[in-house]
């Protein structure tokens, strides 16, 4: 059995612990970012071949530290032909849609307009080289446009039951004022969540959620309303700092999120492998979130790896909604 499965089970059956949280590399940048994907180059490229994102992956994945590893179909079919997962408990995902909000090409300005739905991938290409898929919404208080996001959502599902790809939902924040009144961008977020879901059978929910966190209130709320049938995940966002990383992990596993889907906060570190270890003593705690920061560092000295940050910079809480 999949590490996800097992982790899923004892979550569903109400018992979890600390060592059931599911963690995923997403590495599905390229539907989104584009030639950027992989990250800064080294010895003076401007940017990472795909075989070096490729390798990045296979060594994630070897290393057996995450449950899930989300890519592209295309990604998928190549760590598919390396016959990476045949043996492997991580379960390979891949991005089934690509909403317009995703789309961060350099110079581009989607994320100013709100999100129309899309769909690059195909299911007939993605059902041989995995069983499980994400998909992605974004709701902005507006009538049209989210009956238009609801629509194609439907239809998904609707493709989905011919197939035996299995899928979790992502619900992204609008990145511009959605006009909201007397209610918080999490508050709103939630029921939108719940709203949509209500009037879905067992058959169509999805295995769990990734959203961004709106901090504890927010994550309470919603994690504490069905858990062991709406299993509540979190997505990384930016960079940041190494704190952020350990304190986003640890605040979120702390009120109610059973999954953390870290993209950049992962391919961007000094040393990943390191990053994603650290964070699972952080989340069982066996450190916090600040002893996890020195522990990496520790690491990195070992490695005899250059920081990007100094510790006393990479131990700061930047993100505004993990001061809170």
């Amino acid at each position: 059995m999949k590490t996800l499965d097992a982790k899923l089970a004892r979550i569903r059956a109400g018992d979890y612990t600390s060592k059931s949280f599911i963690i995923a590399d997403a590495k599905d940048g390229d539907m989104g970012f584009g030639r950027t994907a992989p990250g800064p180059g080294r010895d003076g490229r401007a940017l990472k071949t795909k075989a070096e994102y490729l390798a990045a992956m296979t060594e994630m994945t070897q290393s057996g530290l995450v449950d899930i590893m989300l890519t592209s179909v295309s990604t998928a079919e190549a760590l598919t032909d390396a016959k990476l997962f045949a043996k492997s408990p991580v379960t390979p995902a891949v991005r089934l849609n690509d909403t317009t909000d995703i789309w961060s090409q350099r110079g581009a300005a989607y994320k100013a307009t709100p999100s129309h739905p899309f769909r690059t991938a195909r299911l007939t290409a993605a059902a041989p080289v995995s069983d499980l898929g994400l998909y992605s919404v974004t709701f902005s208080n507006d009538t049209a446009r989210d009956l238009a996001t609801l629509e194609a959502y439907g239809a998904f599902r609707d493709d989905l039951a011919a197939t035996k790809i299995r899928h979790f939902l992502e619900v992204f924040n609008p990145a511009f004022d959605i006009k909201l009144q007397d209610a918080t961008l999490g508050q709103y977020a939630n029921d939108c969540i719940v709203r949509t879901l209500a009037g879905l059978g067992r058959s169509e929910q999805p295995l769990f959620l990734k959203l961004q966190y709106n901090g504890a209130a927010a994550m309470e709320e919603l994690a504490s309303y069905d858990p062991t049938r709406l299993v509540v995940g979190i997505l990384g966002g930016a960079k940041g700092t190494t704190r952020d990383t350990f304190e986003l992990a640890a605040q979120a596993e702390k009120h109610g999120a059973r999954v953390a889907l870290f993209g950049r906060k992962i391919n961007l570190a000094e040393s990943p492998l390191d990053l994603v270890q650290t964070m699972r003593h952080v989340i069982e705690r066996d450190l916090t979130a600040a002893e996890g920061v020195k522990a990496y560092h520790d690491c990195l000295a070992k490695k005899k790896l250059t920081p990007a940050l100094a510790l006393a910079a990479d131990s700061v809480i930047t993100d505004p909604v993990l001061k809170a």
